[in-house]
């Protein structure tokens, strides 16, 4: 019996360790393109039920953020430290983005959108990769450091809520990925740690089109829906991100991914 798409993503969920689930993660995108392009059966849909919390490893453990120690990346610490805050985000994406599959599976959606999550949760998978292997050859490993208990907050807060959940994870997270990772680039590129060089400016490529997705589906609902988007995006973000927005802002990369300055700099201030 052929799996849904939505039960291949309860169980990338569903499954524990890092690189286990980053292997079936990829192992399904696979399929689904295969199968996209008529090289194999067509993969239902489906409808499924994902759990509230993913599956995760007994390490790293998880702290609440002000418990989380500062990283200096001047020193080798640090900067280790900082690349397991990376894999600790990527590992949390492959998961928010097979999340908004099968949590909203049962809201009809164009074929697109399905293709767009899957295609993202893939290159999540290899980013979370890119990063342990990074780790690796700096003799760490992903689960050596304390981690970041909130980064599945916004997946509870908006899991009842499909267009808040593009607001604020891939338009506000994910693109807050786009401001910070050119600085992270330029600390290892001091350093001269030319693999993480390479696997960050490989990330920072491929993120611009995640936030692109969330933008591209958000304004689709809003269409569906007749309502305007940016008065929606700002309603939604205030509601469920639990802080304004900080600058500076990469403008550019945000453009290319289909958001404004309008939408995101009257956020810089509370209401």
């Amino acid at each position: 019996m052929t799996l849904s798409l939505a039960q291949m993503a309860v169980n990338v969920l569903t499954t524990a360790d890092g690189r286990a689930k980053t292997e079936l993660s990829r192992g399904y995108a696979k399929a689904w393109f295969a199968a996209r392009a008529g090289k194999t059966d067509a993969i239902p849909i489906g409808i499924a039920s994902p759990p509230m919390h993913p599956a995760r490893p007994d390490e790293p453990e998880l702290l609440s953020p002000r418990d989380v120690p500062r990283r200096r990346p001047g020193s080798q610490k640090g900067r280790i430290a900082l690349l397991h805050a990376v894999a600790h985000i990527e590992l949390n994406a492959v998961d928010l983005h097979w999340d908004i599959i099968a949590r909203f599976s049962e809201i009809p959606m164009p074929m697109g959108f399905f293709d767009d999550w899957v295609k993202a949760a893939d290159e999540e998978s290899k980013h979370f990769n890119l990063m342990c292997g990074c780790l690796e050859a700096l003799g760490s490993f992903y689960g050596a450091l304390p981690a970041h208990a909130g980064m599945w907050r916004a997946a509870e807060d908006t899991a009842e809520d499909f267009m808040g959940r593009l607001a604020v994870v891939p338009m506000v997270l994910e693109a807050r990925g786009l401001d910070v990772t050119p600085g992270m680039i330029e600390i290892f590129r001091k350093a001269g740690i030319d693999h993480a060089v390479e696997a960050l400016e490989t990330i920072y490529a491929e993120e611009v089109a995640h936030v692109a997705y969330g933008s591209k589906w958000f304004h689709f609902l809003c269409g569906r829906k007749d309502i305007d988007p940016k008065e929606t995006f700002h309603a939604l973000v205030r509601r469920y991100f639990h802080s304004t927005l900080k600058p500076p802002f990469n403008e550019e990369k945000r453009a290319e991914a289909g958001i404004p300055p309008d939408f995101y700099w009257p956020l810089t201030e509370a209401e």
